[in-house]
């Protein structure tokens, strides 16, 4: 059976098929770093990883990722992007698992380091082949793959929590997930999109990547992803922490602070693009970096777990309408080669991430919880000012 795309391009069963299994990838991804992120007390006390150390291991996870996507970049050009998904997202799976046996730090290093590397390549690989059947459809299809990342986490957040109330421990939380996980990755990889089915749609896009696009009008907008992802960074690595240190909160109860902020990440994709239409990006982006601001000072300030909860999950709300804005003002500021902007822009996603776990975590080590989360409030409120850059004409002023 075929329909035609909104650009007249023909989707077979075999496309939907591809696009199922991409997206129970992004989905399986999803379950895995939150089961991870949301297991951070328990990794602490398992391998007497101290809090002046943890933010170091957290920051070499994105490190290694940056090296990760662009190794991934490289064997992609010599096999496939399939080839690449069909081996890597079995192997996160199973890195998970064994990061709940060992007992030493240089067991976890060697865990994370290779989590790192090999999320960085699953990254590259999904994306590729996102970008390579978005094209083929001819339509836009990416939101959904990010929301099945979403509904992973959800999915992984609320096993987390289930297992630490339970008690059940990281051996069989971590290694009963990835008995679950990698079969399930192996069959999704086998109806991933290959060359037949793509073409050289993944060929063409990394082509519009490499073309050289001037930095400057880009600029705001990396800003705006990098702080982005710096408050991302913060509710994942130190939500949990924040609840079960700072708060006193049960296990099983901290692990819904990042449970919350996931839910709120999903609703608020599956709801931004009417909002968009409706009032605007200008508009909604402000909206949303002062609601996130909001979510941020509400955790702080809470005098308990389920405020603190609902202050992450007010966060979510906030950041869910900023990110997949910085892609669409990137294409629209480019729209000969809105590949080659979007890559640019998804490297600050890095960027990120490096800087968000090393600053949250240097802060609460040397004050609290607390004071830290203030920090990450204060950055995203830059993007305020920058929000005049996600106009439909960016030069011209925009009544949102």
């Amino acid at each position: 059976m075929r329909e035609a795309g909104t650009t007249g391009a023909v989707v077979t069963e075999r496309l939907r098929q591809a696009r199922a299994a991409l997206a129970a990838g992004f989905l399986i991804q999803g379950v895995t770093f939150a089961l991870l992120v949301t297991s951070i007390p328990e990794i602490q006390d398992r391998y007497g990883l101290s809090d002046s150390l943890l933010p170091v291991f957290l920051a070499a996870v994105p490190v290694l990722a940056g090296v990760g996507s662009i190794t991934s970049e490289w064997l992609v050009k010599r096999t496939s992007a399939r080839a690449v998904l069909r081996v890597v997202q079995p192997a996160v799976c199973l890195t998970l698992g064994l990061t709940g046996f060992g007992d030493s730090l240089w067991e976890l290093a060697l865990a994370l380091g290779a989590f790192g590397l090999l999320v960085g390549a699953l990254d590259a690989s999904m994306n590729m082949l996102g970008v390579g059947l978005q094209h083929r459809y001819g339509r836009s299809i990416m939101i959904g793959f990010h929301a099945a990342f979403s509904l992973g986490g959800i999915v992984g957040a609320a096993v987390a929590a289930l297992g630490a109330h339970d008690d059940l421990g990281l051996p069989v939380l971590f290694g009963g997930a990835a008995l679950v996980l990698v079969p399930l990755a192996l069959l999704a990889g086998t109806r991933a999109a290959g060359r037949d089915e793509l073409g050289d749609a993944v060929r063409e896009a990394a082509e519009a990547a490499a073309r050289s696009i001037p930095w400057k009008p880009l600029l705001p907008l990396c800003l705006a992803m990098a702080v982005a992802y710096i408050a991302d960074a913060s509710v994942s690595n130190y939500s949990v922490k924040y609840l079960t240190d700072g708060l006193d909160s049960p296990n099983d109860v901290a692990k819904l602070s990042y449970l919350g902020y996931m839910v709120a990440m999903l609703v608020g994709r599956t709801l931004g693009d009417r909002a968009v239409q409706h009032w605007g990006a200008v508009a909604v982006v402000r909206a949303g970096a002062a609601l996130a601001a909001l979510g941020f000072l509400l955790a702080a300030v809470s005098p308990g777990p389920w405020a603190a909860i609902a202050g992450f999950t007010v966060l979510g709300f906030g950041i869910c309408a900023i990110i997949p804005q910085v892609f669409a003002a990137g294409g629209r500021l480019f729209p000969d080669d809105s590949d080659a902007a979007v890559a640019r822009l998804n490297l600050f996603n890095y960027v990120g991430f490096l800087i968000g776990s090393p600053l949250v975590g240097a802060i609460a080590d040397a004050s609290s919880y607390r004071w830290a989360l203030l920090a990450p409030m204060a950055l995203v409120l830059l993007i305020i000012p920058l929000s005049g850059h996600f106009a439909p004409d960016p030069l011209k002023p925009h009544a949102g």
